[in-house]
Parts: C-alpha cells; sequence; structure tokens
C-alpha cells in the first residue's frame, strides 16, 4: 500500500479519523495555550536570556517556545517527567513500592501513575518559583510582588496540571503516547520560527556551511532511524506438546532486543537533572559569603561547554543502563518462556538463560548507549563544525531523536490498527 493510499485508508475507517482528529485537536488547544504569556514580561530580555544559557535555551525546545515568552505553559511536561523519575528511582529502594510497579499488573501501574501525578503539583510549584526567581534574578523580567508571584505559580502550576491531563486523553483516547506526542508538537512548533531566523540570518557567503550542516543532519536522520529499528534477534523454539490426541508447540520464532531499549527516555531523564544545579547556582549566586562565591564556581562550570557536554553524556549513558534496568527483566522473561516450554537453542532453560539474557543486553546496551550520549551533545559539535545556529537545537540530536522515534511509534500503531481492520474484514 502506497503512502497516498494509506493516507486514504486512514480517514475512511471512522474510528481511526476520529482519534487522529481528536490528537490534532489537543495539539491545537497546546498550542493555543503556549502562546498566552502572563503579564508584564519584557520578551526582549527574555529572548536574550535564553541565547545566553544553553540549558535552557534546549529546555524551551520542548516546551515549544512556552518558556522564553514565559506564557503559562512554561514548565512544560517537566514536572511531571521529574516525579516519574523520582519514583523509578525510589522503586530501588523500597520493595513495597517496586511491588506495585512491577508486581500488582495493570492496577499497581495505574497506583503508581497517580502517585506521579499528586508529585507533580509541588514539584511544579517548587520548578516554577526556582524558574520566575531565577529570571527576575539576572533581569530578564522585571520585579515580582508576592501576589503575583502566588498568581502565576497557580497557573504555572495549572498549565503543567492541564498538560498532563492533555498527554493523559490522547494516550487514552487517541492514538500513541501522549507525552511523547505533546514533546513532538512542542519541537515541532519551533520549525517555522527556525527557517525564519535563518532567513533573516543568511549570508551567501556561509553557503557551503549551509550545504555541510544539511548533509551532516542528513547522515544523522539516517543514523538515528537505523539504530532505532535495530535489534537482536535471540532464537526461540517451542518443545512439542501433546493435548487430546492434538499436537501443539514446535515453533520457531526469536526474541527482539532493541540496541536501543530505552527509547529518548534517558536523554529527557539527563535533561530534567542537568536544569536543577545550574538553577540552584544562579539562584543563590548572590546569598554572598561561602554559600554565594560555591554558588558562582558551580554555576560557571555548567557554564562551560566542555564540562556541560561530558556531563550530559554521562548521565545520558548511565541513564540508558539504569531504565533498561528498571522495564527490561532477564529473569522474568526466562521464566515466563519456560513455562511456556520456550527455550533459547543450546542453552538451558532457567538460571542459564537469564545470564545469556543479561550478556546479549550488555553488549548490545554499550552501542545504545554510546549511541544516546553523542546524539545528546551533536548540536553543540555542529553548531561549531559549520557555524550554523538556526537548527542547530532542532536536527542537531536530542529533538531529532525525539521526533523520529514519535513518528516511527505512531506509524507501527497506525499500520498495527489497519491491518487489524483488515483481518476483521477478511
Amino acid at each position: 500500500m502506497g503512502p497516498l493510499n494509506k493516507i486514504i485508508q486512514i480517514f475512511k475507517i471512522r474510528d481511526l479519523r476520529n482519534k487522529i482528529l481528536f490528537v490534532l485537536g489537543v495539539f491545537a488547544i497546546f498550542r493555543l495555550m503556549a502562546n498566552i504569556p502572563m503579564p508584564g514580561i519584557d520578551i526582549a530580555n527574555l529572548r536574550s536570556f535564553f541565547d545566553q544559557f544553553q540549558v535552557f535555551g534546549l529546555l524551551n525546545v520542548f516546551t515549544g517556545g512556552a518558556l522564553d515568552n514565559l506564557s503559562i505553559m512554561m514548565l512544560g511536561l517537566g514536572p511531571y517527567i521529574t516525579a516519574t523519575i523520582i519514583l523509578q528511582l525510589l522503586t530501588m529502594i523500597f520493595p513495597q513500592l517496586e511491588q506495585i510497579y512491577k508486581g500488582e499488573g495493570e492496577a499497581g501501574r495505574q497506583k503508581f501513575n497517580q502517585y506521579g501525578r499528586i508529585l507533580t503539583v509541588p514539584l511544579a510549584l517548587l520548578q516554577g518559583y526556582a524558574m520566575l526567581s531565577l529570571l527576575q534574578k539576572q533581569g530578564a523580567i522585571g520585579s515580582i510582588t508576592p501576589e503575583v508571584m502566588l498568581s502565576s505559580l497557580v497557573a504555572v502550576t495549572a498549565g503543567c496540571v492541564f498538560l498532563m491531563w492533555l498527554g493523559e486523553l490522547i494516550s487514552e483516547k487517541g492514538i500513541g503516547n501522549g507525552v511523547s506526542l505533546l514533546i513532538f508538537a512542542g519541537i515541532v512548533a519551533d520549525v517555522p520560527n527556525s527557517i525564519r531566523q535563518m532567513f533573516l540570518k543568511w549570508d551567501p557567503a556561509q553557503l557551503p556551511s549551509y550545504f555541510l550542516f544539511f548533509g551532516m543532519s542528513l547522515l544523522i536522520v539516517a543514523g538515528v532511524v537505523l539504530i532505532t529499528e535495530a535489534r537482536r534477534n535471540i532464537p526461540v523454539s517451542y518443545a512439542k506438546r501433546v493435548r487430546g490426541g492434538r499436537m501443539y508447540g514446535g515453533a520457531s520464532t526469536y526474541l527482539p532486543l532493541n540496541i536501543n531499549p530505552a527509547g529518548v527516555i534517558p536523554i529527557i531523564f539527563a535533561l530534567s537533572i542537568m536544569l536543577f544545579p545550574g538553577m540552584i547556582a544562579n539562584f543563590l549566586s548572590g546569598a554572598g559569603g561561602a554559600v554565594g562565591s560555591i554558588a558562582q564556581s558551580i554555576g560557571a562550570f555548567f557554564e562551560n561547554p566542555w564540562a556541560y557536554g561530558i556531563i550530559y553524556f554521562v548521565l545520558v549513558v548511565l541513564f540508558t543502563y539504569f531504565y533498561t534496568a528498571v522495564t527490561f527483566d532477564p529473569k522474568a522473561i526466562s521464566s515466563n518462556l519456560q513455562k511456556m516450554g520456550g527455550f533459547i537453542p543450546g542453552i538451558r532453560p532457567g538460571q542459564s538463560t537469564a545470564s545469556f539474557l543479561y550478556y546479549i543486553l550488555n553488549r548490545i546496551l554499550l552501542i545504545g548507549a554510546l549511541f544516546l550520549g553523542a546524539i545528546a551533545v551533536m548540536p553543540s559539535v555542529i553548531q561549531g563544525i559549520t557555524g550554523v545556529t538556526a537548527f542547530a537545537f532542532l536536527v542537531g540530536g536530542t529533538s531529532l531523536l525525539i521526533v523520529v522515534s514519535v513518528v516511527l511509534e505512531t506509524m507501527r500503531q497506525i499500520n498495527s490498527q489497519l491491518q487489524m481492520r483488515e483481518y476483521d474484514t477478511f
């Protein structure tokens, strides 16, 4: 089925058409809310501030420009993602929480998600206060009275909770993962502004740099698609069983292990962690005394592009291993295979199978982790080589990986819906 026929088929199926139109409608609401700024904001000062600090510039890309105009959606889904990180870290400390997350099935996951929603509110208040105080201290916004600060915190917290609700609505009534799709919408929304900036700063003398930039971007797109789709297939056979005069099993299949099993989650986790030290350091730098000097040193350290890039790379690699350890359990897979009569040829069922899966996973995970780390720091590398800044955050690395991953996953779900309806018709 060609692309045009597939699009026609999608819009012929009423249920699938309604899901896609629902997602597009939520995108429109998100973009409308992201362009409602809080009063008394000097946009020019804000833009210059985000140009100076690359961490906040990348965070602004994830919010679709909602941060640099200080809209009521300025926090994006950051507090919700941070709450999820904290809870998943706590599962390694508290066995009861791990039992809820892994041992109680769908009901346990719903309870775990509810804890994440509750934790999002205080984190949004804390992050909103730190962000507004930092912007005020840096002169990006004017003086804020306690009344205005309180009303602003209520507004941005409500905006974060509303955005979290929109993401869950997409997951429930639309198609694809709601949180990922909203981050995707925020990134893509910045494309027209990037094109505009490129034309405003157009210099014919930089034409070779532009060609080099877009050539490198195409290679990175190809690499992202290759690693995202790459899998290590482990052969699995099922023993033959006789029940009531009938023979079952005897089939051979494979267990697919992704080269990048964690997807884009480690980059989002690392970005959330990287945000706090610089923010807190800038917030405390005017305190004076030893605290102020330490905060200034930490702030200067994180403003160093080499230090920032190295720490960012290491965090992405570590979070890749951590997230995979939380979500992928070779012992459980080995146990399930054994219960269903499955085995890996040449490997004993049980602990030997689990050890073999650990061995294979660690080998392919190293490639995926190093790839994610390289993609995370790629914007700075491309910007340094070509001198082109208009699309550096968009096609340079993190944003590109999110866009490609979300598009591929959404297309898989759409294709599965189409195939399911073809089988029903058959």
